[in-house]
């Protein structure tokens, strides 16, 4: 389990680093064994790790690779990441780690944003293109992996839970009355993209959401 947050500002603003340091800290349990940060410009990315494949500082995060002007922050496990690695491989990508984190840098330079129909496996993903400046999201097939959004006139705000978003505080607290309903009637579950709160919403289950510097939202299920 690792925790990601990061912000997109669309007003011409720089990202406050102070909001993206609050964020992290509620983000420290989901992991202990490193914490990076990664800016360009208008987008700003929190990374904490709990490190399961590629040990090393390799698999450190947020991970870029400049020769392809890309950059992610990474939750979860893509099981068929050796098989990927292999195709990858044979299409003239070459790496520098033995995690799964680069394997999904690689196969977006490959694919685009069709890169997660390859994916098995439970994630969270938010990927910054330096060149397009373009934040690309993407959750799971399942909805195993969380991640939890807002957005403002200034821009766009994303992590792994809600007590990240809420230490910005800065966003529409108020209730969501059918989220409220759905909590109550279906067994603490509020289906996405609804939460508690009106102001944050969850990516939804095998979706994907491209957020261009226009601040145009192309939002994607990409399986059904």
């Amino acid at each position: 389990m690792c925790g990601i947050c990061g912000e997109y500002r669309l007003d011409g603003s720089l990202p406050e680093l102070n909001q993206l340091q609050a964020m992290m800290e509620k983000l420290e349990k989901r992991g202990p064994d490193h914490a990076g940060t990664f800016s360009d410009g208008a987008l700003a990315f929190g990374h904490r790790r709990l490190s399961i494949l590629d040990l090393s500082e390799k698999g450190n995060q947020p991970m870029i690779d400049p020769q392809l002007s890309l950059a992610l922050v990474f939750n979860g496990t893509i099981y068929n990441h050796p098989e990927l690695r292999n195709t990858l491989q044979a299409k003239g990508h070459t790496f520098f780690s033995t995690g799964d984190t680069e394997v999904i840098l690689k196969a977006y330079a490959e694919w685009g944003r069709d890169c997660v129909k390859h994916f098995l496996g439970m994630f969270a993903i938010a990927l910054w293109d330096l060149n397009q400046k373009t934040l690309f999201l993407a959750r799971d097939r399942m909805g195993i992996k969380p991640l939890y959004y807002s957005q403002s006139k200034h821009g766009f705000r994303f992590a792994s839970n809600l007590q990240a978003l809420l230490a910005c505080g800065d966003m529409d607290t108020t209730i969501d009355p059918i989220a409220l309903h759905h909590q109550f009637t279906l067994h603490a579950v509020i289906p996405a993209p609804r939460t508690i709160l009106q102001g944050v919403r969850k990516l939804e289950p095998a979706h994907s959401l491209l957020i261009q510097a226009n601040g145009e939202q192309k939002l994607e299920r990409y399986w059904t």
